[in-house]
């Protein structure tokens, strides 16, 4: 019942509301957000990361988001003191990551990258991950911030190449929901 009332109410109120560019603020930061972008504000995955984050130390730290979207996580990690690489294959997002970073005055390397493909190989302490959930195959840019490929095309890419990114103590942060094809995820 929920998931009906979801899908023909809150559904349709955001996607008209996320239609034109927006502002959000999340504490002390503040983004100007592109519609073609992840909206970190009505989804529950950025605010669980933030949460983490936010209790971890970062001074000095080797940070990477992939698909950094808005770059709010990014951001934040940079304001903690984490040396910060962001990156999303959206166009829209790098370059509104750019005038964020500005707005903020936060230092980052912003790379546009399909996962690690621009990426040059090098070792990171944290590796944030906010995915693309749902099994169908991407068209646009904006749905790569939703769609993992047909046959989680996605994590078989992020699985084959996080291991050149890591060292034996990094941490990877990633958010998954029970709506996930979990299996396919950890086969």
């Amino acid at each position: 019942m929920l998931k009906h009332i979801a899908r023909y109410t809150y559904k349709p109120i955001v996607e008209i509301y996320l239609s034109k560019p927006r502002r959000y603020r999340y504490m002390d930061t503040r983004l100007e957000i592109a519609p073609q972008v992840f909206h970190p504000g009505f989804f529950f995955s950025t605010k669980f990361l933030l949460k983490y984050i936010n209790r971890m130390p970062l001074q000095k730290k080797r940070f990477l988001e992939l698909g950094c979207g808005s770059g709010l996580i990014s951001i934040v990690a940079s304001k903690k003191g984490a040396s910060v690489v962001a990156t999303d294959i959206n166009p829209v997002a790098v370059e509104m990551l750019k005038k964020n970073c500005i707005l903020n005055a936060a230092n980052l390397e912003i790379i546009e990258s399909d996962l690690f493909q621009h990426i040059p190989e090098q070792q990171f302490d944290i590796i944030a991950i906010n995915p693309p959930y749902y099994k169908k195959t991407p068209v646009t840019n904006a749905d790569h911030a939703w769609f993992c490929g047909e046959n989680g095309e996605y994590f078989a890419t992020l699985f084959a190449d996080i291991t050149g990114y890591m060292h034996s103590t990094t941490e990877i942060l990633m958010v998954l929901f029970e709506g996930c094809d979990m299996q396919m995820i950890k086969d």
